[in-house]
């Protein structure tokens, strides 16, 4: 450990050949998110404002929208297929659908009992998205049960609440794989829940729910990233996982569970002292081979994932990263900073 702490201090900074510094808001940024296309960036931040802009000038500002959602803002998620809709969920129990063209809100679903809503993920194949929500804990701050419901994005109804077992701690972040036959979600108890799509029904989540109990962290708290590039270039079933206690990312094998293919130590970076609602966040380039990381430092961390070399640094913010995100296709990323900035 003490050795990957000395590695990761001398991380050099990351080489680029542009910076633009988004300061359309004035609270923490809670998330940030490129559209489908990757022409068009939604950062949200911790008053309830999302702003829809674009960081290229000769791109048309013609969607530049802000949104006063009223409540602190947990979720973002554009629309896979389009940069027309983007779904917006709050610790209110609102999941709201903006139309970037119409420049409207289309839809405001709620989700009472279960007002956290953590994270949002449209599938890359059917008209549906799936919300994971939670209720209140104990504590002030504290997340309670889970709720995963799957949408249809035509009608916005409910189409199905996912299977999670009785009384399921509060599931923090979801991730389809690259066909969205299967849904991984992971829980604050450390497992990690796996709905596979039933043969019978394309447009419906459900099926054999499988949950992988060696991925199991000392605190429970998981954050989860399944990869499309794992699936496809590697033409094996894995996905990355972010172990809060441990404070490291570990890549599972999902044909050999509790099989460890790659991992990385993230102290150096982390802070164990925020709470379960301050959730890390990570990121895939789109080549499947750099991993972005939040960080509770002001930069955050570049891994090449499965390389043996050393991280690189981002640039600084003056505050904590506390939201990630790649282009779509192209080398570029997005980091949120509780300064206020992207």
């Amino acid at each position: 450990t003490d050795r990957n702490l000395q590695h990761e201090e001398e991380f050099p900074e990351v080489r680029i050949d542009f910076q633009e510094t988004f300061l359309g808001h004035t609270s923490p940024i809670s998330r940030c998110r490129f559209s489908a296309s990757g022409d068009n960036i939604a950062s949200a931040s911790v008053d309830g404002t999302v702003r829809i802009w674009t960081y290229d000038s000769s791109s048309p500002a013609s969607r530049n929208a802000t949104i006063y959602c009223g409540a602190e803002i947990m979720s973002l998620e554009w629309d896979c297929k389009s940069d027309r809709l983007l779904l917006i969920g709050t610790a209110d129990g609102g999941i709201k659908a903006w139309n970037v063209d119409a420049k409207r809100v289309v839809c405001d679903l709620t989700t009472e009992a279960f007002p956290f809503v953590l994270d949002l993920k449209c599938s890359p194949v059917e008209p549906i998205f799936v919300s994971a929500a939670a209720s209140k804990g104990h504590d002030t701050d504290g997340l309670g049960f889970a709720s995963l419901t799957v949408w249809n994005m035509r009608t916005w109804k409910a189409m199905t609440v996912l299977p999670l077992g009785k009384d399921p701690p509060a599931i923090t972040s979801l991730c389809f794989n690259h066909n969205g036959k299967i849904l991984a979600a992971a829980a604050t108890d450390g497992m990690i829940h796996i709905h596979e799509q039933a043969q019978t029904n394309i447009n419906t989540l459900t099926g054999q729910k499988i949950c992988l109990r060696a991925c199991k962290s000392l605190d429970g708290q998981l954050m989860i990233l399944l990869s499309a590039l794992f699936f496809l270039a590697l033409m094996r079933q894995a996905f990355l996982a972010w172990e809060q206690m441990e404070r490291q990312i570990f890549e599972w094998s999902l044909q050999s569970q509790g099989k460890v293919l790659w991992s990385r130590n993230c102290s150096r970076f982390s802070n164990p002292q925020k709470s379960v609602c301050c959730r890390h966040e990570m990121a895939l380039d789109a080549e499947g081979r750099r991993l972005l990381v939040t960080s509770g430092s002001v930069r955050a961390p570049l891994y090449q994932v499965r390389g043996h070399m050393n991280g690189t640094r981002t640039l600084p913010h003056s505050a904590a990263v506390t939201t990630v995100d790649w282009h779509p296709t192209l080398p570029i990323f997005l980091t949120g900073s509780a300064d206020n900035s992207v």
